[in-house]
């Protein structure tokens, strides 16, 4: 199922719920600037099991070479607006 989020502020609730959910921690709030070390618990798997939800959600597919390399949610945030179409339709999933 995606999600029609069409700011970036949309974006970033949805990957708090996300992350929420995936933590199982109700308290976790997301913001641009956050990174991973910054989360107690958000370790190298529960990060991919994030990504992995984050593309079901949202009805795409990142590279795994942007993977591999977003330094902070921001950037996560930014690479989803750029697949995303106005109107928050699903866009096309790239190739990994």
């Amino acid at each position: 199922m995606s999600v029609a989020a069409n700011s970036e502020t949309e974006i970033l609730a949805t990957l708090s719920g996300i992350l929420q959910d995936l933590l199982g921690d109700e308290a976790i709030h997301l913001t641009m600037q956050t990174e991973r070390q910054d989360v107690p618990g958000w370790d190298s798997l529960a990060y991919v099991n994030f990504i992995v939800a984050t593309e079901m959600a949202f009805g795409i597919r990142f590279k795994l070479a942007d993977v591999e390399s977003f330094p902070d949610v921001g950037a996560i945030v930014r690479a989803i607006g750029a697949m995303r179409p106005p109107g928050g339709a699903p866009g096309a999933a790239p190739a990994r």
